[in-house]
């Protein structure tokens, strides 16, 4: 029978006889092992922390994980008999460990045939490139009846994603050090605001003060089988009204820090804002994010996205000390402050390049202090040195800038939502110059980020205290 090109056969059970065999061979990497972790959920840290890979525990897991034995589905299904065939059972008996960067050979070999039930009994075998058995077993899978011809498709390409940093357990590490922040959580009446405010309760980060309408966080805590029974509830009609009351709380000093529920941005800080809360300070209030990027080699700070729709130059002069604040008081030393534009010229043509020019000079002249700031800067050659290199950028900021200042809101929520679903970063949120410290994170944001953006409002405000 002829069959087409790119056409997978089988063997049919009249067509296999005692003795056929099949091999494949394979060597063992990294990205095999991220891969069957990720298909299968098996995330022991055994197999995936590189502080494991030198380790006799280490050996055994992978040598004794289901990544061998894989093999043998390969050559069932694919070779001998190939498709069609029904896996109905396998034995394994693990010998030996398997290493990264070991070649393994499988075997399969028919020993018995079932002509009543179409059966077919195999040897499996999988050996090193030392020839020392790793594995042994015996397969039996019901046989085709018929030629089959499969049309062979390219598998999909993957990617594996660099995992970032970890720089979260650093934060939460440190936190652990201080005593909670107490907090008022405005209007946590969805599952992700009210379980982020327990979660960084029980992380010991907050002592929360759920202000909202009690009824509707009573109902999304029964929903979610989250006990509430060691927090405190003030209860609202609406969350206009949970937004003034947390301000006023805070503003009596009753409350260290604020933190956003489910309602609008705008809704929030139009309460902070109110004068007759006395939450103002002398400094404009901005928002800043902190990323772990996993391209990026360091915290990656970014400024500001949230809150300041067209920031002036002197708004902008705040909202660089803001950034610079927090990251002085996270104690990560004296940060690399890039002001990005479009361009790395200045030109008349761009306000924005304008305003970096300006706030160099301020900072300079000590109106911005505890930084090293240039600009302005284009986000390539802030962040790649190759890039800073091939335009001849001469700065100490060029190519390894740890905080990012982007000249109006929209970009600086665009850059930000780029770097989350694109690049796999994660991040957390405060917005500074109030007098507390708000914890602010977008409505879609996961429990974890507000667990982190708890903990830095908790890091800044204690250094701040002191």
């Amino acid at each position: 029978m002829t069959h087409p090109k790119n056409c997978i056969t089988n063997k049919t059970y009249d067509e296999i006889q005692i003795g056929d065999s099949e091999t494949l061979t394979r060597t063992l990497t990294r990205q095999d092992i991220q891969l069957f972790a990720t298909v299968t959920g098996d995330m022991n840290p055994a197999h995936l922390d590189e502080s494991y890979a030198k380790t006799d525990i280490f050996h055994q897991i992978v040598g004794h994980g289901m990544w061998t034995a894989s093999m043998f589905s390969v050559l069932l299904g694919m070779q001998l008999p190939g498709p069609g065939t029904l896996y109905l059972e396998q034995t394994l008996k693990f010998l030996k460990p398997v290493h990264l960067g070991d070649t393994i050979t499988a075997s399969i070999k028919v020993i018995k045939k079932d002509d009543t039930h179409k059966h077919i009994t195999f040897q499996t075998l999988c050996a090193n490139e030392a020839g020392e058995h790793v594995l042994e077993g015996e397969a039996i899978v019901l046989a085709p009846a018929n030629q089959i011809c499969w049309k062979a498709l390219p598998l999909p390409e993957i990617q594996i994603k660099t995992p970032a940093h970890n720089y979260e357990q650093w934060l939460l590490d440190k936190a652990s050090n201080f005593a909670p922040l107490r907090v008022a959580v405005v209007h946590p009446v969805d599952i992700y605001s009210l379980a982020g405010a327990v979660e960084a309760a029980r992380a010991g980060i907050i002592e929360p003060v759920l202000v909202g309408s009690e009824d509707k966080i009573r109902r999304v805590a029964e929903n979610a089988h989250i006990d509430l029974n060691h927090y405190e509830i003030i209860s609202t009609p609406h969350s206009h009204a949970a937004a003034a009351m947390a301000a006023q709380m805070a503003a009596r000093g009753d409350v260290e820090a604020l933190m956003k529920g489910k309602l609008h941005t705008d809704e929030l800080m139009e309460a902070v804002v109110e004068k007759e809360n006395g939450l103002r300070t002398g400094r404009r209030m901005s928002h800043v994010f902190v990323l772990d990027v996993p391209s990026y080699p360091k915290p990656l700070f970014l400024t500001d996205a949230a809150i300041n729709i067209r920031p002036t130059l002197m708004e902008k002069k705040d909202i660089v000390q803001n950034a610079i604040d927090l990251f002085t008081a996270l104690e990560l030393g004296i940060p690399k402050v890039a002001i990005l534009s479009a361009v790395e010229m200045v030109s008349e043509k761009i306000p924005s390049t304008l305003d970096a020019t300006a706030l160099c000079k301020m900072a300079e002249r000590g109106q911005i202090r505890n930084g090293i700031i240039d600009g302005p800067l284009a986000f390539d050659n802030a962040i790649s040195k190759e890039s800073a290199e091939i335009k001849g950028i001469a700065s100490a900021v060029a190519g390894d800038a740890d905080i990012l200042v982007v000249p109006d809101v929209e970009s600086g929520n665009m850059l930000y939502k780029e770097l989350r679903y694109f690049s796999g970063a994660q991040g957390a949120g405060i917005v500074l110059g109030a007098k507390v410290p708000i914890i602010l994170t977008s409505r879609a944001g996961d429990a974890e980020s507000r667990v982190i953006s708890s903990a830095l409002a908790l890091l800044f405000a204690r250094k701040e205290a002191t």
